[in-house]
């Protein structure tokens, strides 16, 4: 059965309680919770906490487990996507410190699932990324599987603003690439957080994916996306994307909703499929907010069995 939920990031001011009220009080089975460290974000939908993983201790891991099993909702996963591979050797160490304290903290809270981003040097080309994923990410598995914690990468390329010109800083964007990775470390415990929209506004088959890595599905973001083809047709393709395009909302955008769950439940899927709300048509009060969160819910409902 698949478990529908959605991404705290989007109830940046809210607690830990307030998020997992609002999904036990709306019928969604679970949510995954943001977990960056205290501080300053880089950018939107950074920097947001609902689990301080620096600050866990036995009684705040079990009052965490309480809350969430008495409002019966699960945590999908951990999220924490930062650029790992940043050129900057300072932040790069710092972004894998803390993304192995979230994978601890995982751990420790008995979710089996860690998202994050693989990270990239916008200014280096493929093959010389590749080359500092290959030093940097095999030790991250390794502790991850020591743990018995999966991670999940979200195949968004994080490239959308000047500073990410033209690389991007997030490697595994592509199916191609995807193959690299995963051929690489081939871990039972490396595969995929998914999200079609990515696929989509590059240009690229949103469907197929799901039946070729059936088996590296550890997590789904449900995040629709609007190609402006006028606008793309003015601006081109190597314009920066958010040029031509826009994060919708599910059934806002260009996402084949059906194909998309006709192909989830064909390879067998039964995790959590998480909302993931970026549209800034509903951005402007926590009321807004919830109004996307809840019309999402209300439209993928024609795909799933809601929690009663």
């Amino acid at each position: 059965m698949l478990q529908l939920g959605f991404v705290s990031a989007i109830m940046a001011e809210k607690s830990f309680e307030e998020v997992i009220d609002f999904a036990s009080e709306n019928k969604f089975a679970c949510v995954e919770l943001m977990c960056w460290p205290k501080g300053k974000a880089e950018r939107r939908y950074a920097g947001i906490t609902h689990i301080e993983v620096d600050a866990l201790q036995d009684k705040s891991i079990a009052h965490i487990k309480n809350y969430c099993e008495k409002r019966k909702v699960q945590i999908s996963g951990l999220g924490y996507y930062p650029n790992p591979l940043d050129p900057d050797e300072e932040k790069s160490a710092f972004y894998i410190s803390h993304l192995k304290k979230v994978i601890s903290a995982a751990a420790r809270l008995g979710v089996k699932t860690v998202n994050t981003f693989i990270g990239a040097d916008p200014a280096k080309n493929f093959s010389d990324n590749l080359k500092v994923f290959k030093q940097k990410w095999p030790p991250i598995v390794n502790y991850a599987e020591n743990l018995g914690i999966r991670i999940g990468i979200e195949n968004c390329p994080m490239l959308f603003t000047r500073d990410e010109w033209p690389g991007g800083k997030n490697l595994a964007y592509s199916p191609a690439i995807w193959d690299e990775i995963f051929s690489y470390i081939p871990s039972a415990n490396l595969g995929l957080n998914y999200d079609p929209s990515h696929l989509v506004w590059m240009h690229m088959d949103h469907i197929q994916p799901l039946y070729d890595y059936k088996d590296k599905l550890f997590h789904i973001h449900l995040k629709d996306v609007k190609i402006y083809k006028d606008k793309l047709s003015r601006n081109g393709i190597l314009a920066t994307p958010l040029e031509y395009h826009s994060p919708k909302i599910p059934g806002l955008g260009d996402v084949r909703w059906g194909d998309f769950f006709s192909a989830l439940t064909t390879v067998g899927y039964k995790g959590p499929v998480c909302i993931e709300v970026e549209d800034k048509a509903y951005e402007n009060s926590t009321a807004d907010k919830k109004t996307a969160l809840l019309t999402s819910r209300n439209y993928l409902s024609q795909y799933l069995v809601l929690e009663s």
